[in-house]
């Protein structure tokens, strides 16, 4: 089982906006294709990709697959969106029987969420990608359940 944990592009923080609500910035725009281009070279691209229904990781979302070899199956998870890391092992066990998964979200919780996997603590910038092996099915999921191969942040070009 391959697993992608990403934490959403750059986000603005515009007045009278809710955090829920809040857009990518201009940097957010040009990382998250970056970060799509990035998961497509170092395949294999997800199958399924579980998204947090917040504006700046559905975003995210939908920049990163747009450059992906094919659309994966595409799930807002309400679950992604202020819960502990825990929940999101109780997504990862909900999930179907697919090899590459991906999911996209906030921290700290997707940090927590890595060291719970792994064992291994890692720093979860904007756009930042943790990638997770495991030999074990998705309902086995939990402490030590995978080894971390690979974190990485893309970041895109600003325009000349």
């Amino acid at each position: 089982m391959r697993l992608i944990v990403m934490r959403h592009a750059k986000s603005a923080w515009p007045d009278g906006i809710a955090d829920f609500d809040r857009p990518l910035n201009e940097r957010g725009l040009r990382d998250a294709p970056a970060a799509g281009r990035w998961i497509r070279e170092n395949g294999p691209a997800p199958q399924v990709v579980v998204s947090s229904p917040a504006v700046r990781a559905r975003t995210t979302c939908d920049l990163v697959t747009t450059e992906l070899p094919a659309q994966p199956e595409l799930r807002h998870e309400d679950r992604l969106y202020g819960e502990p890391a825990e929940t999101l092992v109780e997504v990862l066990r909900e999930l179907p029987d697919v090899e590459t998964v991906m999911l996209v979200g906030h921290n700290p919780v997707l940090e927590d969420l890595v060291a719970l996997l792994t064992g291994v603590t890692v720093e979860m910038k904007t756009s930042t990608i943790a990638v997770l092996t495991g030999d074990r099915p998705w309902a086995e999921a939990g402490e030590n359940w995978a080894k971390l191969d690979t974190v990485t942040t893309p970041r895109g070009v600003s325009p000349a």
